[in-house]
């Protein structure tokens, strides 16, 4: 059983394509709950994006509503125009002021998942045409979490993980074609133990 806890994915313009790649190569190894903000219009249609990613991966895929407890294993998203906070054990729902014109915002995400599982959070940045997410990024890899940016030159909108790429240094740098076998290899070593 891995060590980390919790996997916080953050995509903008181009996401459902990048996030589906990724789900479909979670590894068996990582027990971690996956958490996606995903931008997307406030008057999204609920459910949409729940039925899309639940093609691409054998993890039940649910929308967070506020209090769920985080359960190991599943996918959750983001509700449209909400940002989701992580608490220990469980998630809140917030209307507050936008982020980066963005709500669901992912820096609150990241940030909030770096207070409450530190070393035990490893995030990932994926295509998007704005720095949100960057500083989010760089709060999980200041608390010891694992930091993993798209590479920008396989994204289709490369402003996103090219921000992460200058507020941090992360730990990898990859298309999202190898992340899983990345994944695999972090879920096989204890966290806070990487090289």
């Amino acid at each position: 059983m891995s060590d980390y806890a919790l996997v916080v994915v953050g995509a903008s313009l181009g996401g459902l394509a990048a996030v589906s790649e990724l789900l479909a190569q979670l590894p068996d190894e990582l027990d971690a709950a996956v958490v996606l903000a995903q931008h997307r219009a406030a008057e999204a249609p609920r459910g949409e994006l729940e039925r899309l990613l639940q093609l691409h991966t054998d993890r039940k895929v649910v929308e967070v509503s506020d209090k769920d407890p985080i359960e190991p294993r599943h996918v959750y998203l983001a509700p449209p125009d909400y940002h989701v906070l992580v608490e220990p054990g469980s998630f809140a729902l917030s209307t507050e002021a936008r982020v980066m014109y963005a709500r669901p915002s992912i820096d609150v995400l990241f940030e909030s998942a770096a207070d409450a599982y530190g070393e035990r959070a490893i995030g990932i940045v994926l295509t998007g045409a704005n720095a949100d997410g960057a500083a989010g990024l760089a709060r999980i890899k200041a608390v010891g979490g694992v930091a993993i940016a798209q590479d920008p030159a396989t994204a289709q909108a490369p402003v996103m993980p090219a921000a992460v790429l200058k507020a941090t240094a992360v730990d990898a740098v990859l298309p999202v074609g190898e992340m899983g076998a990345f994944l695999r290899s972090l879920a096989l070593t204890p966290a806070g133990v990487r090289t």
